[in-house]
């Protein structure tokens, strides 16, 4: 069995770099918080589609969708909430079409 006792686990070794491997964690993040939210928006489209027969409306939320989601990778203040705007006005779309 391995020993551990030799290793903090607390700090990075002087082998590494600690600020890449925060930021590549933030951004990695950040990416699946943005496309977790567009799928989401996906799955509302094509709620859409199937249930209200509106091919037309889960198109065109797939197309804003995935604008949104581009919006909000390129801009680090909105995030997921540019795409999340979005699933709002689809799930209000899927509830009163």
């Amino acid at each position: 069995m391995a020993s551990t006792n030799h290793a903090s686990h607390d700090v990075y070794g002087h082998a590494m770099d600690g600020a890449t491997h925060e930021a590549t964690y933030r951004g990695f993040v950040r990416f699946v918080e943005i496309a977790t939210t567009v799928v989401i928006c996906w799955v509302l489209s094509l709620a859409i589609g199937g249930i209200r027969e509106a091919w037309l409306t889960a198109i065109l939320g797939v197309v804003v969708s995935g604008i949104a989601g581009a919006v909000g990778a390129l801009a680090p203040k909105l995030g997921w909430r540019a795409p999340a705007a979005v699933a709002l006005v689809l799930a209000g779309l899927l509830a009163f079409y």
